[in-house]
């Protein structure tokens, strides 16, 4: 069984990235289950209720969230009635929305979606190591045979951390938050898949999705200045992860980085496929 984790959504070219091209992709790589992470998808920052359905709708099974989940006020309402859409685990006690979601894939097999969040240089909100202990348990009780972890956070050591503590216990741990791919897709000796950080699907021709200019502005001058999302050089980045259900673990990683163009002619031969028949 192969997943398909897809890096940051940023704003309105994220989101048009998966409404064009999604469904080639998954046909192309054979997937039977899309994450993906939607904390940017509104405009950069945050995702209105409006967003999650686009991005469900375009055939995203779960959506994944960190530390600017609460940017749009209206996510603190919907997030509690559409379990797809999970936000960091190790949120307090109270907070709206759960951690982790069980999905059912194409293939009928059902994956636990575990989200947490780092402490290092962000919020200090509860410890993502024990709130992912509690949540693996919650889905492998719901009947969860595979499990994956978006471990969002901003430094490299929290995340490979995280990495090595699960490894055995998870098909997967994958980071996000930095915007920037990674190189160091590997398995561990216990199974488990790893990736420092994703990447982010948007725009690539400004500072990690925003608009150079504004960014410039700001650290040049330690002025405020208002972020919109870059226009140009758009990418999809990811990560595919094949999996046995049987022990849980993972038998494969594969980087995913695909332009604009790239992703048109995968599109183009799924369509040329169909009309062929």
């Amino acid at each position: 069984m192969k997943l398909l984790f897809i890096g940051d959504i940023v704003g309105r070219p994220g989101r048009d990235l998966l409404r064009k091209h999604l469904k080639a992709l998954t046909a192309t790589y054979a997937v039977d289950l899309v994450i993906a992470n939607g904390e940017n998808a509104a405009g950069g920052a945050g995702i209105t209720r409006d967003n999650a359905v686009e991005i469900l709708g375009a055939g995203v099974d779960v959506i994944t969230t960190g530390n600017h989940v609460w940017d749009k006020r209206e996510a603190l309402e919907f997030i509690a009635t559409e379990p797809r859409l999970v936000r960091p685990a190790n949120y307090p006690p109270g907070t709206p929305g759960l951690g982790s979601h069980v999905a059912l894939s194409r293939s009928g097999v059902r994956v636990g979606v575990v989200n947490v969040m780092g402490r290092v240089f962000l919020h200090a909100i509860d410890d993502p190591f024990r709130a992912a202990d509690r949540e693996i348990a919650r889905v492998k009780a719901a009947g969860a045979q595979v499990v994956f972890v978006d471990m969002h956070a901003e430094t490299t050591s929290e995340k490979v951390a995280l990495g090595w503590y699960l490894d055995g216990q998870v098909a997967a741990v994958v980071g996000t938050h930095t915007h920037v791919q990674t190189a160091d897709e590997r398995i561990l000796p216990g199974g488990t898949a790893c990736l420092t950080d994703v990447g982010m699907t948007g725009p690539h021709d400004g500072v990690i999705g925003m608009d150079k200019t504004a960014v410039l502005a700001r650290f040049l001058t330690g002025l405020p200045a208002r972020f919109e999302p870059a226009s140009g050089d758009f990418r999809l980045h990811g990560v595919t992860v094949t999996t046995d259900p049987a022990s849980g673990r993972a038998t494969a990683i594969e980087r995913v980085a695909l332009t604009d163009t790239e992703l048109q002619a995968l599109t183009d031969a799924a369509s040329a496929a169909v009309a062929a028949r």
